[in-house]
């Protein structure tokens, strides 16, 4: 490693700049929010949380979240490495780089460094091998993360809140064939809108949006008896809203993407706002909720709590 790291400062332009902090956090407001987002962001990722509900019990789906967590975090290791590989064998090689823009710009955009560092590594057939793992990791997210959104969308909303629980099955699978359509849909027209973004503040980013609207949800039905479950969507709801709305009003849209001449919300990150507002509104309207639901609600949460914390109930075999 250290023989990567020497040679990557001596081919670099910034030479010995490139092992200090570089510029993705310019200013504390924002270290401390990407900190949130990346840290409570993990534990409120849509395809992170639906693996609650693809195992037969509590056992297996601790299992399988400590995997895909692991998993996670090895790859967010590797990534430092890749950065200092791409500065070495890519940035040093003409045929890599765009002729047109000049500079230490990369064919195809900033984001093909992985690409084309597995093509200075391996050639051609480990250019292929990477990009068909590319594809089909974006694959596999994109269609656990449709899953999730389209059962949230047919069973949570419309079956349950909109009908009531009295929503067929059939019903609920139109609606969910017409919400993964919907989700697609938008999901093109914002990969389009944010084609020239950095792969890792986009990433951050959506953390930013799983750490407020699921997050504090996701710890409150834990460890405080008194949530409810209109606290819970009145929350969540807030939590969802102040992120995508400063993200949106933040220089890398509202600027970058947009094309208006000053952002009106002056941090990148919105995590360190929204996240504190999504805890208090979810404990606010849980606290002024006194309908009969809100009092089942609270009396159930002590089985619930000795249950998840002794397994009491839960000690018979699985079926399968």
């Amino acid at each position: 490693f250290e023989a990567l790291f020497v040679r990557a400062v001596e081919v670099h332009p910034k030479h010995g700049a490139i092992m200090a902090p570089g510029a993705l956090v310019s200013n504390p407001v924002d270290a401390v929010s990407l900190g949130m987002a990346l840290m409570f962001g993990t534990a409120g990722l849509p395809h992170i949380l639906m693996r609650f509900f693809t195992v037969p019990d509590a056992k297996e789906a601790r299992k399988s979240v400590f995997y895909a967590t692991g998993f996670i975090g090895y790859f967010y290791i590797l990534t430092f490495i890749i950065g200092f590989g791409a500065i070495t064998l890519v940035a040093t090689n003409p045929a890599y780089l765009d002729a047109v823009k000049g500079g230490l710009n990369l064919k195809g955009g900033n984001n093909m460094a992985a690409v084309w560092l597995a093509h200075a590594i391996g050639g051609d057939m480990f250019l292929g091998f990477i990009s068909a793992v590319a594809f089909a990791t974006i694959l596999a997210v994109v269609s656990g993360l449709t899953l999730a959104g389209a059962s949230a969308i047919s069973h949570d909303l419309y079956a349950s809140v909109i009908m009531h629980g009295q929503a067929t099955e059939g019903k609920e699978v139109t609606v969910s064939k017409i919400a993964s359509i919907g989700l697609g849909i938008v999901a093109v027209l914002l990969g389009l809108l944010f084609e020239k973004q950095n792969v890792a503040f986009i990433v951050a980013l959506t953390f930013s949006v799983a750490a407020s609207a699921n997050f504090p949800v996701l710890v409150l039905s834990m460890f405080w008896g008194g949530l409810t479950t209109r606290g819970a969507v009145i929350g969540g709801i807030i939590g969802l809203m102040m992120s995508v709305i400063m993200v949106v009003l933040s220089k890398a849209v509202w600027v970058q993407s947009f094309g208006f001449p000053k952002e009106i919300f002056p941090f990148a990150y919105p995590a360190i706002f929204s996240v504190p507002a999504a805890f208090f509104f979810s404990w606010l309207f849980s606290v002024l909720d006194n309908s009969p639901r809100a009092a089942q609600e609270r009396a159930a949460y002590e089985a619930q709590a000795i249950r998840s914390e002794t397994g009491l109930g839960a000690e018979s075999a699985a079926s399968h």
